[in-house]
């Protein structure tokens, strides 16, 4: 993975609190310190575009693997098995159980909608005056509806951790200037890890076919408000899909009006396919990432 200059990612006119670690020479502090100060600026709102959850994802690995090597620390360990009987590893834990959930989740719907996706243009590209096409856009939405379900679950289940990370670091002793820290990067990761999870499944959770103002799933699901005009903007490129294929299903499809709906309907399709190539990539990065962090505090509790 592409190195990313610590100095870059500091930006003077953003108005946030920035972790400042007491060891300033541990290039890993450094590291986790940039990255956080970077990341938490961008997660009040969830992330429209595809390419910047590419780019979040891609940043929220290297986090992961610089915060791996901070707690590979000796001091890090013995301080985080010290609180309360490693209250904040086993809490760790249990939340890493919803984040790898929801990452699987958002993994396994991907894959389902490429399949979707190739088969819509391959009947689109053969279009011999059949249903087919009809079919395979009705298993397309079909695809969507029963999505909404199991993505439902998947918000429910990480708010209800953003509660219990709350709850776990709201007592800490904040006496402990070095224990303290350490919570706020696991808060912080965990909170930031959440946002970016939950902006890749508002990407899979397309647009009903036929609507112009998104799914409603956004409106009733996320924990943080989005405004009228961000609503209306999430997943540009399914909502342009929706529309061609809506047209493309009312027009005769040997006519050479269709002709021309279908090329727009695959320029998108294939538009859509590489977005998901990219968040795919970077999921499954993320996956890696959560199952070593996982490992990590499990081997602390072991010791």
């Amino acid at each position: 993975m592409e190195a990313i200059s610590v100095s870059k990612l500091h930006n003077p006119h953003q108005p946030v609190r920035s972790i400042s670690f007491p060891n300033r020479t541990n290039p890993s502090s450094q590291r986790v310190e940039a990255l956080l100060n970077h990341l938490k600026p961008h997660h009040s709102h969830p992330l429209l575009e595809a390419k910047t959850i590419q780019s979040e994802l891609v940043l929220l690995a290297e986090l992961y693997i610089s915060m791996e090597e901070l707690f590979h620390s000796p001091q890090t360990q013995q301080a985080l098995l010290h609180y309360q009987d490693g209250k904040m590893v086993t809490d760790s834990l249990c939340g890493s159980v919803t984040l790898l959930e929801a990452c699987d989740s958002a993994r396994e719907l991907l894959l389902i909608l490429r399949e979707h996706i190739q088969t819509l243009q391959s009947a689109i590209r053969r279009r011999r005056g059949d249903s087919s096409i009809e079919n395979n856009i009705a298993a397309y939405e079909c695809f969507r509806k029963k999505s909404k379900k199991k993505i439902s679950n998947q918000f429910k289940q990480m708010k209800l951790m953003q509660k219990q990370i709350r709850v776990t670091f709201s007592v800490l002793n904040q006496e402990n200037q070095h224990l303290t820290l350490l919570a706020r990067v696991l808060q912080e990761a965990n909170t930031i890890t959440i946002s970016i999870l939950s902006s890749v499944l508002l990407f899979i959770s397309l647009p009903a076919l036929g609507t112009t103002k998104g799914s409603s799933l956004i409106s009733k699901l996320k924990s943080f408000s989005i405004e009228k005009e961000q609503k209306n903007n999430i997943n540009g490129v399914a909502a342009d899909l929706n529309s061609a294929l809506c047209s493309l299903l009312g027009r005769e499809k040997t006519s050479d009006s269709s002709n021309g709906e279908g090329q727009k309907a695959l320029r998108l399709l294939e538009t859509l396919n590489v977005d998901i190539d990219g968040v795919e990539g970077g999921l499954d990065c993320i996956f890696k990432c959560l199952v070593k962090n996982r490992v990590l505090f499990l081997n602390m509790l072991a010791h």
